[in-house]
């Protein structure tokens, strides 16, 4: 009957303890995750000089390019440059086959040449009908003044004055084949500039100085108006085309210093200024064109080719600065965490300009003082919790 009296409380006893040791390890792990020293990376706050740069994408384009092709159909006899190539304003690029149009020409300078002539033997005619006129006006003329004294009938007047409107009636029709030949001899002399013309478009030249960036067709080859034959741009400005979002419009202005970095070189960047801005931004990525003239390139590029841009917003040689993983956002308020005698001290802070590896500080911090962060990044500081370093 003992055995049987002690035995719950032994139960309820040993039930109590295991709740006792339970709580107590609680107690214990919820100090050390809440209490125990966490440890940090610190950082000591320096001044120095800080660049804010605005990126963009973009592709490296020429500000005046043409395109090479015929003002008329026909074969391709020769292309005188390829890709590659660095013409002149004025140097023969393409010829077409001509041996048509040569024969149009001399065909229609035969016709010219005939026309002239016409107009030769036409004026002649003219001068003959004129001294015609002449003479039957005098006979006419003499024969009124007789007929007073019955020296000539009536009969000779009346055929003296048919005689003088026969003559002139030949004169008239001999300027009016004179005039028609005129039009005749525009129409020849068009004719001929017209053909003269065509046999000029056989040959293509370069309108400007420039760098021959791609060949699209070859000797033989038939072509028509518009079709593409070179590809020519001119070298004295090229530009990167680049894609900015318009949140940043604000921050740019034309000539402002930037730099290019080419994807075919990413270790190196190129010298450039912003040429111009678009005037349109894109709806759906709400970004703009910026375009940024490049001042010098790399040894081998190609038009086309992407790069990425930044663009100097704003500078100042002397700045509170801390990398950006320092800098933590609590209810929208930025801060850092101060090494207080080996406690962690939230500090609320103001920032300025940013660049890709610095962020400004404006206010809330001073020179030398100590930052830290959690070296596990899984942690999360608390104000008054106690740190400790590696």
């Amino acid at each position: 009957m003992m055995i049987s009296h002690w035995e719950p409380f032994r139960r309820w006893t040993w039930r109590l303890l295991k709740i006792v040791m339970l709580l107590g390890l609680g107690i214990v792990l919820f100090y050390w995750f809440r209490f125990s020293p966490i440890a940090v990376i610190e950082h000591k706050v320096v001044a120095g000089p800080i660049l804010s740069e605005v990126m963009g994408t973009g592709t490296l384009e020429a500000r005046v390019s043409t395109t090479i092709s015929p003002k008329i159909s026909g074969r391709i006899e020769e292309v005188l440059f390829d890709q590659g190539d660095e013409v002149q304003t004025g140097d023969l690029l393409v010829r077409l086959d001509d041996a048509e149009l040569m024969q149009q020409v001399a065909i229609a300078k035969a016709n010219l040449d005939a026309s002239q002539s016409a107009i030769t033997r036409l004026e002649a005619d003219k001068s003959r009908a004129n001294a015609v006129v002449i003479q039957a006006r005098k006979l006419n003329q003499r024969r009124q003044e007789l007929l007073p004294s019955r020296a000539v009938s009536q009969e000779e007047v009346d055929a003296a004055v048919e005689s003088l409107g026969v003559a002139e009636a030949g004169l008239s029709r001999a300027e009016a084949a004179i005039t028609e030949g005129q039009k005749e001899l525009v129409a020849a002399e068009k004719t001929l500039e017209y053909h003269r013309a065509r046999l000029a478009d056989t040959r293509i030249t370069a309108p400007f100085d420039g760098l021959i960036v791609r060949r699209y067709r070859e000797s033989g080859d038939v072509v028509v108006p518009g079709s593409a034959i070179l590809s020519l741009i001119s070298k004295n400005e090229l530009w990167i085309s680049a894609w900015v979002d318009e949140t940043e419009m604000e921050s740019i202005k034309p000539d402002q210093p930037a730099r290019v970095v080419f994807r075919s070189a990413p270790n190196s960047f190129y010298v450039g200024s912003v040429a111009r801005l678009g005037r349109e931004a894109d709806r759906e990525t709400r970004e703009f064109i910026v375009d940024v003239r490049v001042l010098e390139l790399p040894s081998n590029w190609a038009v086309g080719q992407r790069a990425e841009v930044f663009i100097e917003s704003a500078r100042k040689e002397s700045a509170i600065l801390l990398p950006p993983r320092f800098i933590e956002l609590r209810d929208m308020q930025p801060g850092v965490f101060l090494n207080d005698n080996g406690y962690a001290r939230w500090q609320p802070v103001e920032l300025g300009l940013r660049s890709p590896a610095l962020v400004e500080v404006t206010k809330g911090l001073a020179v030398d003082q100590t930052i830290v962060i959690p070296q596990d990044g899984t942690f999360r500081l608390r104000d008054g919790r106690r740190i400790n370093l590696p």
